[in-house]
């Protein structure tokens, strides 16, 4: 891990809750409107969460979830401000071009059938599948929020390099190694190199 980075990857708040909880060890990725022609590139393998309370949507979620989603609201930071509590480091990234393997992953992210159906078809057919590792700060930054961070996009520049310094994984290693197990075996394929 790093001792220290300033890139963050924007993610819906309700989504980094699951993160941060343990409820999910990937994310499922296909890009933001201004990700450019050639779409969602995992360009970092470790950064920070930035959680974006824009677009949430209750019945985007699996049904036993969306409670998470009050929680998530009635834990915003103040208007203005950005918290940024967790990093990630990406284990393996995994590009699905075929829906049915997606299917296979039901009960290990938060999101329903119906809005990785339409994730997957947006545009153009595919998804990324990012197995990540998480940690918790002890203390979050709190930033102000820019205009810099605005639009639809994955990743985004922190004004600072932000230390790494005492985070602690959410999950231990054995738990972690099983998680990552079942995501593979889920999609039988082997990562990008």
């Amino acid at each position: 891990m790093k001792t220290a980075n300033r890139m963050a990857f924007k993610e819906w708040a309700v989504v980094c809750a699951a993160l941060e909880q343990g409820r999910q060890t990937l994310i499922l990725r296909k890009g933001g409107i201004h990700e450019g022609q050639g779409g969602f590139q995992v360009e970092h393998p470790e950064f920070w969460l930035f959680p974006t309370y824009l677009h949430q949507d209750a019945g985007a979620l699996v049904e036993e979830t969306r409670p998470l989603l009050e929680q998530v609201q009635g834990a915003r930071p103040p208007q203005g401000q950005v918290r940024i509590s967790h990093y990630v480091v990406v284990a393996d990234p995994i590009e699905v071009h075929d829906p049915a393997l997606l299917v296979a992953l039901a009960g290990q992210h938060i999101w329903s059938h119906r809005t990785v159906d339409a994730r997957f078809h947006y545009k153009r057919p595919g998804l990324f599948v990012l197995p990540v590792r998480v940690y918790r700060l002890r203390r979050p930054f709190e930033l102000p929020n820019s205009p810099h961070f605005a639009g639809c996009r994955s990743w985004v520049d922190l004004p600072d390099a932000l230390p790494t310094a005492g985070a602690e994984p959410i999950l231990d290693h054995a738990e972690f190694a099983r998680r990552i197990c079942l995501i593979r075996s889920a999609l039988s394929i082997v990562r990008l190199a």
